[in-house]
């Protein structure tokens, strides 16, 4: 009787899709976010202008930021956001170039799949050839022992063309390699390392770029909380705060029933009395500044006034950790607590003229370096923060790792000739998965021209020319058109941002083509609709 009855296993809000749709599904949507980002690319890219719901305005080329802003809902397309996303923690730059590379491999893996290709030999074939990339990279990394300003300089000046900050990409550049040399701490082996967290970038609304500068020590968006409090301080010695220095409310519901005026006057005098003795507790501890990670009370704020104390209150957690560790102070729960063993030291705090910001020079680690940059608004200082963090941060990964490779188009080229030579070594189906993986390479040229308005088979050629009669460091000069060479040109990238953008494409490409099933379950929000 139960012949050919169907058993439900999957609830009604579970959607099921299989084979052949569940493939074509993820590579059209890792196709869609490639195509979002392509056109940002290179030094011609051009930019994306991002609405919130809210109404905010953010226009930028910078990818990671793109995919950060936009929501989707495909989980593949998701994939590749954490992709770019980690990409830009680890590495700083190359977001657009590794999501470009997932939707080349995923439009390639389409092609094999229509030659009855297995999923599995495209996905081992990818890993065989992402480990042959990795070694080309490295057998044409240029290498550098120890400090190389120039061309770390030149490191700078590549991740910041392209955007907003370009017009003084020289003065910024400079600004940049000097806060990473500032912090760099070398070892007995020569090897530098560097805490990112050491150069801080900030951005001020209203001034010329051209004012951008380069601080000794960290700032905080904040001023001194009472007008009588000391503008300057010098030979501070910081108590940091987590404690509020004000009446706290209780947690609980509570009443007190207050009959007489001398009670309601005693009680008065209770609060006024607490909050002196907290004034009075840093006054004896002989500390001259004051930042605290909650709120101050009037009565404090006067009484720290009258004893010549800057204080400085609502400091985000966050930042309060990091100001410890920048002055070598201790952050304590209670003013008791205060004493010279958990003080931290700077030469001078002094609140600044044109900004509202307060400057604390000359700190007991005096690794902490702040760039701070001008601008006309919001938008586009904003975007100058981008790009300064962008630029930080592939000097950092130069300087650590000492290996270089030429960009526009150059290593490109030499990771296509590379692999396609290694894929006629490799039997089987297997070589066609390499072959593909070689093809993609061709897409960052391709994009390059695309983007600066040439044509993309005629630079094409003749890259492949140039590279075929081992020209290695030629490239693609996108304002001039003509394939000349890089490194002389100065166009130099860290092999850090390259190696990481191969391996994260390749990884999850390997990972999506072998989906045969996607089981998406839906909520009673989604089903209603």
């Amino acid at each position: 009787m139960l012949a050919g009855q169907p058993i439900i296993i999957l609830r009604d809000n579970v959607d099921v899709t299989s084979g052949r749709e569940a493939q074509h599904s993820n590579i059209m949507a890792c196709k869609a976010i490639a195509s979002a980002v392509r056109t940002t690319l290179g030094p011609r890219g051009m930019d994306k202008m991002l609405v919130s719901p809210s109404g905010d305005v953010v226009i930028t080329n910078d990818g990671a930021t793109i995919l950060h802003e936009i929501s989707v809902e495909h989980p593949a397309a998701k994939m590749m956001i954490s992709v770019a996303e980690a990409q830009d923690d680890e590495v700083g730059d190359g977001t657009t170039t590794s999501c470009i590379l997932i939707g080349e491999l995923m439009e390639e893996a389409e092609r094999l799949f229509a030659k009855k290709i297995h999923p599995t030999v495209i996905a081992n074939g990818y890993t065989l050839a992402m480990e042959k990339a990795l070694e080309i990279l490295n057998e044409n990394a240029i290498e550098s022992k120890g400090e190389d300003r120039e061309l770390l300089v030149k490191v700078a000046n590549t991740a910041v063309t392209g955007k907003s900050i370009e017009m003084m990409k020289d003065k910024i550049s400079s600004i940049v390699v000097d806060a990473v040399l500032a912090v760099a701490e070398k070892d007995e082996n020569g090897k530098y390392a560097i805490d990112e967290d050491d150069v801080k970038i900030k951005t001020v609304v209203g001034d010329s770029l051209e004012e951008a500068e380069l601080l000794s020590g960290f700032m905080i968006d904040k001023t001194r909380c009472d007008e009588g409090m000391p503008k300057k301080v010098t030979n501070a010695k910081v108590a940091l705060l987590a404690q509020p220095l004000e009446i706290k409310k209780t947690e609980t519901k509570s009443k007190i029933k207050i009959t007489t005026s001398e009670q309601m006057e005693a009680f008065s005098d209770s609060e006024k009395a607490k909050l002196k003795e907290y004034a009075d507790l840093i006054v004896a501890s002989g500390a001259n500044v004051v930042l605290c990670q909650k709120g101050i009370a009037d009565a404090v704020q006067y009484h720290l006034s009258h004893a010549g104390i800057l204080a400085i209150q609502d400091v985000p957690e966050k930042d309060m950790k990091s100001f410890s560790r920048a002055l070598h102070g201790t952050i304590v729960n209670s003013v008791k607590d205060l004493d010279e063993s958990v003080f931290g030291n700077a030469e001078s705090v002094e609140e600044m003229k044109d900004i509202k910001a307060t400057k604390f020079t000359g700190c007991k680690n005096g690794k902490i370096v702040t760039i701070l940059l001008k601008g006309s608004n919001q938008i586009f200082v904003d975007e100058l923060e981008r790009a300064a963090y962008d630029a930080a941060r592939v000097v950092m990964d130069a300087l650590e790792d000492g290996k270089y490779v030429v960009g526009a188009g150059a290593i490109d080229a030499e990771l296509c000739l590379g692999l396609r030579s290694y894929a006629a070594t490799v039997g089987g189906r297997t070589q066609l998965a390499i072959d593909a993986f070689a093809n993609i390479f061709e897409a960052i040229p391709n994009t390059l021209a695309e983007n600066s308005g040439l044509d993309p088979i005629d630079i094409l050629v003749d890259l492949k020319s140039a590279h075929a009669n081992g020209e290695k460091y030629a490239g693609i000069n996108v304002f001039t058109g003509k394939i000349v060479n890089m490194y002389d040109d100065g166009v130099i990238e860290p092999m850090r941002v390259k190696r990481q953008a191969i391996q994260s494409a390749a990884e999850t490409a390997a990972l999506l083509i072998r989906v045969d099933d996607m089981m998406v379950s839906k909520s009673a929000a989604q089903m209603n609709r």
